[in-house]
Protein backbone atom coordinates (compact mmCIF):
# COMPACT_ATOMS: atom_id res chain seq x y z
CA UNK A 1 0.00 0.00 0.00
CA UNK A 2 1.61 3.21 -1.14
CA UNK A 3 2.90 5.44 1.67
CA UNK A 4 0.21 8.45 2.20
CA UNK A 5 3.24 10.42 3.03
CA UNK A 6 6.03 9.56 0.09
CA UNK A 7 6.31 11.53 -2.98
CA UNK A 8 5.48 9.43 -5.89
CA UNK A 9 7.37 9.77 -8.95
CA UNK A 10 4.15 9.19 -10.80
CA UNK A 11 0.54 8.94 -10.90
CA UNK A 12 -1.75 8.08 -13.16
CA UNK A 13 -5.20 8.88 -13.01
CA UNK A 14 -7.38 6.69 -15.29
CA UNK A 15 -7.13 2.66 -16.20
CA UNK A 16 -8.24 1.83 -19.74
CA UNK A 17 -5.70 1.38 -22.75
CA UNK A 18 -3.90 4.50 -21.84
CA UNK A 19 -3.77 4.43 -18.19
CA UNK A 20 -2.58 0.73 -18.05
CA UNK A 21 0.10 0.98 -20.88
CA UNK A 22 1.83 4.47 -19.34
CA UNK A 23 1.55 2.15 -16.06
CA UNK A 24 3.56 -0.60 -18.36
CA UNK A 25 6.38 1.48 -19.42
CA UNK A 26 6.61 3.73 -16.26
CA UNK A 27 6.84 0.38 -14.54
CA UNK A 28 9.57 -0.63 -17.14
CA UNK A 29 11.43 2.48 -16.54
CA UNK A 30 11.74 1.72 -12.88
CA UNK A 31 9.38 4.91 -11.61
CA UNK A 32 7.34 2.19 -9.58
CA UNK A 33 3.81 4.38 -10.31
CA UNK A 34 0.68 4.93 -8.59
CA UNK A 35 -2.55 4.27 -10.39
CA UNK A 36 -6.03 5.11 -9.77
CA UNK A 37 -8.25 2.89 -12.00
CA UNK A 38 -11.38 5.14 -11.28
CA UNK A 39 -15.08 4.52 -11.30
CA UNK A 40 -15.13 2.41 -14.44
CA UNK A 41 -11.90 -0.11 -13.83
CA UNK A 42 -10.34 -0.81 -17.23
CA UNK A 43 -12.22 2.24 -18.89
CA UNK A 44 -15.18 1.99 -21.46
CA UNK A 45 -13.32 -1.22 -23.31
CA UNK A 46 -15.19 -2.95 -19.86
CA UNK A 47 -18.51 -2.23 -21.57
CA UNK A 48 -17.45 -3.32 -25.35
CA UNK A 49 -17.97 -7.03 -26.70
CA UNK A 50 -15.82 -7.94 -29.55
CA UNK A 51 -12.70 -6.04 -29.81
CA UNK A 52 -11.78 -7.15 -33.77
CA UNK A 53 -9.14 -4.40 -34.56
CA UNK A 54 -6.74 -4.50 -31.97
CA UNK A 55 -4.00 -6.17 -33.29
CA UNK A 56 -2.39 -9.72 -31.61
CA UNK A 57 -6.51 -11.08 -31.71
CA UNK A 58 -6.64 -12.11 -35.01
CA UNK A 59 -10.09 -13.67 -33.69
CA UNK A 60 -10.86 -10.55 -31.74
CA UNK A 61 -11.33 -10.72 -27.66
CA UNK A 62 -13.84 -9.68 -25.59
CA UNK A 63 -13.32 -6.16 -24.45
CA UNK A 64 -13.26 -7.22 -20.51
CA UNK A 65 -10.61 -9.55 -21.24
CA UNK A 66 -8.58 -7.29 -22.90
CA UNK A 67 -8.48 -4.94 -19.73
CA UNK A 68 -8.14 -7.88 -17.67
CA UNK A 69 -4.40 -8.39 -19.25
CA UNK A 70 -3.63 -4.88 -19.75
CA UNK A 71 -4.31 -4.33 -15.51
CA UNK A 72 -2.11 -8.17 -15.36
CA UNK A 73 0.68 -6.85 -17.47
CA UNK A 74 0.98 -3.16 -15.65
CA UNK A 75 0.83 -4.85 -12.10
CA UNK A 76 3.97 -7.20 -13.29
CA UNK A 77 5.97 -3.86 -13.87
CA UNK A 78 5.53 -3.37 -10.14
CA UNK A 79 2.38 -1.00 -10.74
CA UNK A 80 0.12 -0.39 -7.72
CA UNK A 81 -3.02 -0.35 -8.35
CA UNK A 82 -5.88 1.37 -6.58
CA UNK A 83 -9.40 0.83 -7.36
CA UNK A 84 -10.73 3.97 -6.59
CA UNK A 85 -11.03 7.35 -8.07
CA UNK A 86 -9.75 10.32 -7.74
CA UNK A 87 -11.72 13.01 -6.54
CA UNK A 88 -9.29 16.25 -6.65
CA UNK A 89 -6.33 17.65 -7.80
CA UNK A 90 -4.37 20.35 -6.47
CA UNK A 91 -0.85 21.02 -9.52
CA UNK A 92 -0.32 24.63 -8.53
CA UNK A 93 2.21 23.79 -6.48
CA UNK A 94 4.84 20.88 -6.67
CA UNK A 95 4.77 17.90 -5.23
CA UNK A 96 1.32 17.64 -7.15
CA UNK A 97 -1.50 16.38 -4.77
CA UNK A 98 -4.54 14.20 -5.48
CA UNK A 99 -7.38 13.25 -3.05
CA UNK A 100 -9.04 10.08 -3.55
CA UNK A 101 -11.99 10.06 -0.74
CA UNK A 102 -10.43 11.28 2.57
CA UNK A 103 -6.77 10.21 1.29
CA UNK A 104 -4.09 12.66 -0.10
CA UNK A 105 -1.55 11.32 -2.15
CA UNK A 106 1.71 13.32 -3.62
CA UNK A 107 3.48 13.04 -7.01
CA UNK A 108 6.73 14.64 -8.73
CA UNK A 109 4.81 13.96 -12.36
CA UNK A 110 0.95 12.88 -12.98
CA UNK A 111 -0.26 11.47 -16.52
CA UNK A 112 -4.18 12.41 -16.78
CA UNK A 113 -5.89 9.12 -18.75
CA UNK A 114 -9.18 9.77 -17.43
CA UNK A 115 -11.13 9.28 -20.90
CA UNK A 116 -14.71 10.01 -21.52
CA UNK A 117 -18.31 9.24 -20.56
CA UNK A 118 -21.29 8.46 -22.15
CA UNK A 119 -23.49 11.40 -23.41
CA UNK A 120 -27.31 11.43 -22.22
CA UNK A 121 -30.38 12.73 -23.86
CA UNK A 122 -30.77 15.59 -21.07
CA UNK A 123 -34.66 15.00 -20.71
CA UNK A 124 -36.01 14.71 -17.62
CA UNK A 125 -38.46 11.51 -18.46
CA UNK A 126 -34.70 9.96 -19.50
CA UNK A 127 -33.31 10.60 -15.82
CA UNK A 128 -36.08 9.03 -14.13
CA UNK A 129 -36.10 5.91 -15.78
CA UNK A 130 -32.35 5.01 -15.83
CA UNK A 131 -31.78 1.87 -14.68
CA UNK A 132 -35.44 0.96 -15.55
CA UNK A 133 -34.79 0.74 -18.70
CA UNK A 134 -32.94 3.64 -19.76
CA UNK A 135 -29.61 2.42 -20.52
CA UNK A 136 -25.77 3.23 -22.01
CA UNK A 137 -24.47 -0.07 -21.81
CA UNK A 138 -25.65 -3.10 -23.81
CA UNK A 139 -23.33 -4.82 -22.81
CA UNK A 140 -23.82 -4.56 -19.17
CA UNK A 141 -28.00 -4.80 -19.46
CA UNK A 142 -29.10 -6.44 -23.34
CA UNK A 143 -29.31 -9.87 -20.74
CA UNK A 144 -32.78 -8.11 -19.24
CA UNK A 145 -34.51 -7.41 -22.35
CA UNK A 146 -34.69 -10.89 -23.71
CA UNK A 147 -38.18 -10.85 -26.11
CA UNK A 148 -38.29 -7.42 -25.73
CA UNK A 149 -38.40 -4.29 -28.20
CA UNK A 150 -35.89 -2.06 -28.05
CA UNK A 151 -34.77 1.53 -29.29
CA UNK A 152 -31.06 2.85 -29.85
CA UNK A 153 -30.29 6.53 -30.32
CA UNK A 154 -27.65 6.93 -32.18
CA UNK A 155 -25.86 6.95 -36.12
CA UNK A 156 -22.22 6.06 -35.32
CA UNK A 157 -20.37 2.99 -34.77
CA UNK A 158 -21.34 2.56 -31.12
CA UNK A 159 -24.67 2.61 -32.24
CA UNK A 160 -24.28 -0.08 -35.06
CA UNK A 161 -22.29 -2.37 -32.37
CA UNK A 162 -24.89 -1.89 -29.73
CA UNK A 163 -27.69 -2.77 -31.83
CA UNK A 164 -26.40 -5.65 -33.27
CA UNK A 165 -25.62 -6.95 -29.96
CA UNK A 166 -29.12 -6.66 -28.73
CA UNK A 167 -30.73 -9.10 -30.87
CA UNK A 168 -28.81 -11.65 -29.16
CA UNK A 169 -31.65 -11.04 -26.30
CA UNK A 170 -33.96 -8.33 -28.04
CA UNK A 171 -36.97 -9.34 -30.51
CA UNK A 172 -36.75 -6.29 -32.25
CA UNK A 173 -34.11 -3.56 -32.83
CA UNK A 174 -35.27 0.16 -33.76
CA UNK A 175 -32.05 2.17 -34.40
CA UNK A 176 -33.13 6.31 -33.75
CA UNK A 177 -31.11 8.45 -35.96
CA UNK A 178 -31.28 12.23 -35.84
CA UNK A 179 -30.03 13.20 -39.13
CA UNK A 180 -30.86 11.49 -43.08
CA UNK A 181 -27.56 9.04 -42.93
CA UNK A 182 -25.18 7.04 -40.53
CA UNK A 183 -21.75 8.31 -39.28
CA UNK A 184 -20.97 4.02 -39.00
CA UNK A 185 -17.61 2.94 -41.02
CA UNK A 186 -19.05 1.05 -43.84
CA UNK A 187 -18.77 -2.31 -42.47
CA UNK A 188 -20.82 -1.58 -39.28
CA UNK A 189 -23.59 -0.15 -41.19
CA UNK A 190 -23.69 -3.65 -43.28
CA UNK A 191 -23.66 -5.45 -40.21
CA UNK A 192 -26.79 -3.55 -38.74
CA UNK A 193 -28.35 -3.37 -42.34
CA UNK A 194 -28.16 -6.81 -42.78
CA UNK A 195 -29.39 -7.99 -39.45
CA UNK A 196 -33.09 -8.90 -39.78
CA UNK A 197 -34.04 -8.06 -36.30
CA UNK A 198 -32.53 -4.14 -36.77
CA UNK A 199 -34.62 -1.16 -38.58
CA UNK A 200 -33.83 2.11 -38.58
CA UNK A 201 -35.72 5.63 -38.85
CA UNK A 202 -33.94 8.65 -39.99
CA UNK A 203 -34.25 12.33 -38.67
CA UNK A 204 -35.58 11.16 -35.66
CA UNK A 205 -35.19 13.29 -32.29
CA UNK A 206 -36.23 11.39 -29.09
CA UNK A 207 -38.26 14.18 -26.93
CA UNK A 208 -40.17 11.77 -24.30
CA UNK A 209 -39.50 8.50 -22.74
CA UNK A 210 -42.67 7.14 -21.71
CA UNK A 211 -43.60 5.00 -19.13
CA UNK A 212 -44.14 5.37 -15.19
CA UNK A 213 -42.04 2.82 -13.84
CA UNK A 214 -40.51 0.88 -16.56
CA UNK A 215 -39.96 2.26 -20.34
CA UNK A 216 -42.97 1.67 -22.11
CA UNK A 217 -41.65 3.62 -25.23
CA UNK A 218 -40.20 6.60 -27.01
CA UNK A 219 -42.10 9.81 -27.86
CA UNK A 220 -40.08 11.36 -31.46
CA UNK A 221 -40.12 13.86 -33.62
CA UNK A 222 -39.39 14.43 -37.13
CA UNK A 223 -36.57 16.31 -37.65
CA UNK A 224 -38.22 17.65 -40.53
CA UNK A 225 -41.37 18.04 -40.49
CA UNK A 226 -41.51 18.56 -36.59
CA UNK A 227 -44.40 15.63 -36.75
CA UNK A 228 -44.20 13.89 -33.02
CA UNK A 229 -44.46 9.83 -33.17
CA UNK A 230 -44.63 7.40 -30.45
CA UNK A 231 -41.98 4.30 -30.96
CA UNK A 232 -43.07 1.14 -28.78
CA UNK A 233 -40.18 -0.43 -26.63
CA UNK A 234 -39.72 -1.69 -23.75
CA UNK A 235 -35.95 -0.61 -23.46
CA UNK A 236 -33.69 2.54 -24.36
CA UNK A 237 -30.17 2.28 -25.29
CA UNK A 238 -28.29 5.93 -25.62
CA UNK A 239 -25.05 5.23 -28.30
CA UNK A 240 -24.79 9.08 -28.88
CA UNK A 241 -20.87 10.37 -28.06
CA UNK A 242 -19.11 11.14 -24.90
CA UNK A 243 -17.95 13.78 -22.41
CA UNK A 244 -14.13 13.75 -21.76
CA UNK A 245 -13.61 13.13 -17.84
CA UNK A 246 -11.93 16.86 -17.33
CA UNK A 247 -14.18 18.25 -14.98
CA UNK A 248 -12.06 18.10 -11.72
CA UNK A 249 -9.12 19.74 -13.80
CA UNK A 250 -11.14 22.52 -14.75
CA UNK A 251 -9.25 26.24 -13.65
CA UNK A 252 -5.69 24.24 -13.24
CA UNK A 253 -5.23 22.61 -16.79
CA UNK A 254 -5.90 24.27 -20.52
CA UNK A 255 -9.25 22.72 -21.69
CA UNK A 256 -10.74 23.43 -25.47
CA UNK A 257 -14.49 24.20 -25.55
CA UNK A 258 -15.59 20.92 -25.96
CA UNK A 259 -14.06 19.64 -22.40
CA UNK A 260 -10.82 18.29 -23.92
CA UNK A 261 -7.80 18.42 -22.19
CA UNK A 262 -4.90 20.61 -24.59
CA UNK A 263 -1.98 19.39 -25.30
CA UNK A 264 1.50 20.89 -26.51
CA UNK A 265 4.73 19.13 -27.51
CA UNK A 266 3.65 15.82 -27.46
CA UNK A 267 1.80 14.72 -24.53
CA UNK A 268 2.89 17.93 -22.18
CA UNK A 269 -0.10 19.90 -21.06
CA UNK A 270 0.09 23.54 -19.73
CA UNK A 271 1.50 22.81 -16.03
CA UNK A 272 5.10 21.06 -16.48
CA UNK A 273 5.15 17.21 -14.81
CA UNK A 274 1.42 17.01 -15.90
CA UNK A 275 1.02 14.55 -18.99
CA UNK A 276 -2.29 13.72 -20.76
CA UNK A 277 -2.97 10.51 -23.27
CA UNK A 278 -5.98 9.04 -24.35
CA UNK A 279 -9.62 10.03 -24.77
CA UNK A 280 -9.17 12.73 -22.48
CA UNK A 281 -7.29 14.87 -25.08
CA UNK A 282 -8.06 13.04 -28.12
CA UNK A 283 -11.37 14.06 -29.70
CA UNK A 284 -10.70 13.01 -33.04
CA UNK A 285 -9.35 9.13 -33.33
CA UNK A 286 -11.15 7.52 -30.19
CA UNK A 287 -9.44 4.24 -30.58
CA UNK A 288 -8.13 1.71 -28.19
CA UNK A 289 -4.63 1.62 -30.47
CA UNK A 290 -4.08 4.91 -29.91
CA UNK A 291 -5.24 5.63 -26.81
CA UNK A 292 -2.37 2.76 -25.96
CA UNK A 293 0.15 4.60 -28.05
CA UNK A 294 -0.70 7.77 -26.20
CA UNK A 295 0.11 5.95 -23.03
CA UNK A 296 3.07 4.76 -23.83
CA UNK A 297 4.51 8.31 -25.00
CA UNK A 298 2.93 10.05 -21.68
CA UNK A 299 4.96 7.36 -20.18
CA UNK A 300 8.09 8.07 -21.95
CA UNK A 301 7.74 12.04 -21.67
CA UNK A 302 6.93 11.78 -17.87
CA UNK A 303 10.27 9.53 -17.40
CA UNK A 304 12.13 11.78 -19.76
CA UNK A 305 11.02 15.00 -18.00
CA UNK A 306 11.69 13.20 -14.41
CA UNK A 307 15.36 12.46 -15.78
CA UNK A 308 15.76 16.17 -16.56
CA UNK A 309 14.21 17.69 -13.44
CA UNK A 310 17.18 16.04 -11.65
Amino acid sequence: MADLGAVQKLIIIGSGPAGYTAAIYAGRALLKPLLFSGQEPGGQLTTTTDVENYPGFPGGIQGPELMAKFRAQAARFETEIIDAAVERVDFTAKPFKVWSGEKEFYAESVVVATGSSSLWLGIPSEQKLRGKGVSSCATCDGFFFKGKDIAVVGGGDSAMEEATFLTKFANSVTVLVRKDILRASKIMQERAQNNPKIKFIFNSEVVEVLGENNVAGVRVKNTQSGQLSIVNCQGLFLAIGHKPNTDIFAGQLAIDPKGYLVINNHTHTNIEGIFAAGDVHDFHYRQAITAAGAGCKAAMDAAKWLENKI
